[in-house]
């Protein structure tokens, strides 16, 4: 019996049990490098953050996941088992322990091997108040085709990139035509638009995006990488040089990657509003394999909702991320990709909170439209999905 009440008083350590939990599901961010401000490798690194760590994960802020509807591969939330374990170690005085082999640490938390090709643009000045416009820059070509299967994006300034999306512009296209290459440039609005490939989406909170065994994304041979940058001011100039990396499939694969969007530009969210709603929708032209989801929204957002509507109407909860966060715009990753036959229809429904209840809202007063700047909105929903390997974008939307 006393031996019994001892091992139910016993204190986890850190290296028997807190750092497994860590390695799992926070190093992955939490480390030299990565989008976390401070690394959780080591017990020395660890050991000061001890009850913040504890306060956090039991209000469920960290590790960071919004989804309240779907079931995700990617979902770090820890369990209930492994919130207690923190908090019975904080609570007992974090104590270290013996330090065990567990072997290598999980994948995610590795560094990947050397990327195939990698390209960081020309340093960019932020203004402290001023909101740029987009910025495009064009860079290097593809000499051959190839298939990116893993693509990431290292801003040197994090909380200056708004977003950052990588397209592949195929030869010869019209888009952004006679602009320079290798320098920065800004776009009007219909010269921006483009159906382009893309390869990669930078958003907060987001990190390296690998595409599951025997899927890739093709970019053909004399493609050029062109990025679009929002950048967002915060308080004080700041500098931006990023770098994007992307690395190819050494087999051929099976699927060719699409991240396609349900966006609504004509949004109109009365001043004041608490509870705004939108929708959008569209069907499918032909049988996919769906992914994930990268719900995007501004400032006032609040909720973000993928759902399935049959024709009679009943609609099927893919995912509803609530409440939205726009310092951690996630992709989550559906745990068993979903078929999507041609004619489906999806639909997003977003909800804004434009009150003063909204600590983000820049100005409770304005009537908000769809445009760039984070003052105004956006409702962009995209979604990828994996298609035959002979089939790109353009071929995938005349099967209608």
């Amino acid at each position: 019996m006393l031996l019994l009440a001892a091992a139910l008083l016993a204190v986890p350590d850190y290296h028997s049990t807190i750092a497994p939990i860590l390695e799992r599901r926070c190093v992955g961010c939490h480390r030299k490098g990565e989008i976390a401000p401070m690394a959780l490798e080591t017990y020395v690194q660890v050991r000061p953050w001890a009850r913040a760590i504890r306060e956090t994960v039991l209000r469920r802020k960290m590790p960071p996941w919004f989804a309240v509807a779907g079931t995700f591969a990617n979902d770090p939330s820890l369990t209930r088992e492994e919130i207690a374990a923190i908090e019975q170690w904080a609570d007992g005085k974090a104590p270290e322990g013996k330090p065990v082999s567990r072997g290598r640490a999980i994948s995610r938390a590795e560094e990947p091997p050397a990327p195939d090709w990698a390209m960081r643009a020309p340093a960019v000045r932020i203004p402290a108040k001023t909101e740029l416009e987009y910025q495009y820059i064009i860079l290097g070509e593809f000499g051959t085709d190839q298939w990116v299967r893993r693509v990431e994006v290292r801003p040197s300034d994090r909380r200056a990139v708004h977003h950052l999306v990588v397209y592949a512009r195929a030869a010869g296209s019209a888009w952004l035509a006679g602009r320079p290459k290798n320098q920065f440039f800004t776009a009007r609005p219909e010269e921006g638009a483009t159906t382009a490939d893309i390869l990669g989406v930078y958003t907060p909170g987001t990190r390296a995006t690998e595409l599951p065994e025997g899927m890739a994304r093709r970019v053909r041979a004399g493609s050029e990488i062109v990025l679009q940058i929002h950048y967002n001011p915060y308080g004080r100039e700041a500098k931006d040089a990023s770098e994007v990396r992307l690395w190819f499939s050494k087999t051929a694969p099976r699927y060719n990657v699409l991240t396609l969007q349900l966006n609504q530009p004509r949004i109109l969210i009365p001043p004041f509003a608490r509870d705004h709603v939108e929708t959008v929708s569209g069907t499918m032209p032909g049988d996919a394999l769906l992914l994930n989801f990268l719900p995007h929204l501004h400032l006032r957002g609040k909720s973000f909702e993928y759902r399935i509507v049959a024709p009679g109407g009943r609609a099927e909860t893919l995912l509803k991320v609530s409440p939205y966060d726009f310092y951690w715009q996630l992709q989550y990753w559906l745990a068993t990709p979903r078929l999507l036959k041609k004619g489906t229809r999806l639909q997003a429904e977003a909800h804004w909170d434009n009150s003063a209840a909204n600590a983000a809202n820049p100005d409770p007063s304005a009537e908000v439209t769809y445009c760039e700047p984070s003052r105004c909105e956006m409702m962009v929903g995209f979604f990828d999905v994996a298609v035959g390997a002979d089939v790109d974008k353009e071929s995938f939307f005349l099967r209608r």
